[in-house]
């Protein structure tokens, strides 16, 4: 899902470290493992890999992510077909590392993910193994869950085939590394082809009334005087391939378990039509051109991430994937009554596809056991006793984890964008309003603004706050220990 991709960069300033501190006690988020866990993900690291599966090391597997990212948990390879194109995804096998029911086991059940934060990350597993033995770094040995998906000439699927396997990863490529070898022309044919395939699937995205949203990631930088700024990485064109290949994946794997009649899906609503008439509000008062009959996913897929005002309007545009939630079926409901039937449609509206989490298991619970399915029915096995009895109560685990994350989130980027406009209270700013309550005892209104520059999202109070309306706004409060930005309207 889409969401604010807020860092600092360097060090966080004292007062910024020690309300994120604070924030991370008050949700419970945990720093550290239990001893019995920590033991447990020791051993598991130091063991070989005796279970039966394919070698694959002669694949030239390359990883794709973020600079400095340690927690590699896809590598990919692509090649064209007599066909088409066939798409090998190497995922990173956790479950060769977790003992179900063990002390690891139910210290990730607790956590259910990695928790983002813009200082740093609180891991899903130890870094022992999300950052050393289960991760798929290159030249190393790595037990994966092998997807080879084989594509027609048009990006649509023919086939899936899911085995474990061992590989290597030949190379750890940044995005901009990647995207500078295609833009030049000397990068190695599987990295063309994913190209072409990300561009492929895009298209059929697009048929299908799906959406990628590329948010920018904000930086916080520090300037010479020593005040905080705010910078825009736009998204690049790799960035967007590649996720079309975790997407291409998710896709087959749902595909997968409505066969099997058993698994875990991730569903999405579609937007509801005041949360598009908002954003259609706020695109008029950013000055970007929203014609009438334009789809939503039309618009956005022209927006350019660079751009102040674009950022803007990409930040307010997350608000549309709201109530995203898993579906488990095919097994009993978690109070223990009859089975959970699958919906004949079960898509989530943002893809247009039914879609299961299944390729960052090192970051999200869930993965382990939507992979586990699909390995089972690849290789006309049941599935495990062990991920069957699990899926039942999955949902809830992930929603509670979800939901702490994204308070975590809102809280985090709150601190920061405190600190960022902390020196300029009372400074006015174009804005528009995007939300607007009833009046108060005091007569006063309490809404949300989105800034023009920067993309920042906030409260704002006054007499009268005209929805959809571009307005200038005073910055009257930012406050890192209490987490809260505020603006007035005269």
């Amino acid at each position: 899902m889409p969401t604010r991709q807020l860092r600092l960069d360097p060090a966080a300033p004292e007062d910024v470290a020690a309300a994120l501190a604070a924030l991370r006690a008050e949700l419970q988020i945990p720093a550290l493992y239990p001893a019995d866990a920590r033991a447990e993900a020791e051993s598991a690291a130091l063991g070989d890999l005796k279970d039966f599966r394919q070698d694959r090391r002669d694949i030239d597997f390359v990883t794709i992510d973020p600079p400095g990212s340690k927690d590699l948990d896809q590598a990919v390879h692509v090649a064209t077909s007599g066909h088409g194109y066939v798409v090998r995804y190497a995922i990173a096998d956790v479950a060769a590392f977790v003992s179900p029911g063990g002390a690891l086991d139910r210290e990730v059940h607790r956590r259910g993910l990695t928790f983002y934060g813009p200082d740093t990350r609180t891991p899903l597993h130890p870094a022992v193994l999300s950052e050393d033995a289960a991760s798929l770094l290159p030249g190393e040995d790595r037990p994966a869950v092998l997807w080879t998906i084989s594509l027609d000439t048009y990006g649509e699927i023919t086939s899936v085939v899911v085995t474990r396997a061992v590989v290597r990863s030949r190379a750890r490529l940044t995005y901009g590394e990647a995207q500078t070898a295609l833009d030049s022309g000397t990068a190695p044919e599987p990295l063309v082809h994913l190209a072409d395939v990300g561009r492929l699937r895009e298209e059929r995205e697009r048929d299908r009334g799906g959406l990628s949203l590329g948010v920018p990631e904000q930086e916080i930088v520090r300037r010479e005087d020593g005040s905080l700024g705010l910078e825009l990485r736009r998204t690049l064109p790799i960035e967007g391939w590649n996720a079309q290949i975790s997407l291409l994946t998710g896709i087959a794997a749902a595909g997968i378990m409505r066969d099997v009649g058993v698994g875990i899906l991730r569903t999405l609503p579609a937007p509801a039509d005041s949360d598009v008439a908002r954003l259609r509000r706020t695109a008029a008062a950013l000055g970007i051109d929203w014609p009438e009959g334009t789809p939503y996913a039309e618009l956005l897929g022209g927006i350019e991430s660079r751009r102040a005002a674009h950022a803007a309007f990409l930040t307010e545009a997350t608000t549309l994937f709201r109530g995203a939630d898993y579906l488990a079926f095919g097994v009993p409901g978690p109070d223990g009554g009859p089975k959970v039937a699958l919906p004949d449609d079960a898509r989530h509206a943002a893809i247009g596809a039914e879609y299961a989490h299944v390729t960052a298991p090192l970051r999200r619970l869930v993965d382990r056991y939507g992979a586990e399915v699909c390995v089972a029915h690849s290789a006309g096995r049941a599935v495990p006793g062990w991920a069957l009895e699990a899926l039942p109560g999955l949902p809830a685990t992930m929603r509670t984890a979800a939901s702490r994350a994204g308070a975590f989130e809102r809280a985090s980027i709150d601190v920061v964008e405190a600190a960022l406009l902390g020196p300029r209270v009372g400074r006015t700013f174009d804005g528009v309003v995007v939300e607007a309550g009833e009046p108060g005892d005091d007569g006063l209104r309490r809404g949300e603004v989105v800034l023009r520059e920067p993309a920042v999202r906030a409260r704002v109070d006054g007499v009268d706050l005209p929805l959809g309306e571009r307005v200038r706004v005073t910055l009257a409060e930012a406050s890192v220990p209490d987490r809260r930005v505020r603006f007035t309207l005269p």
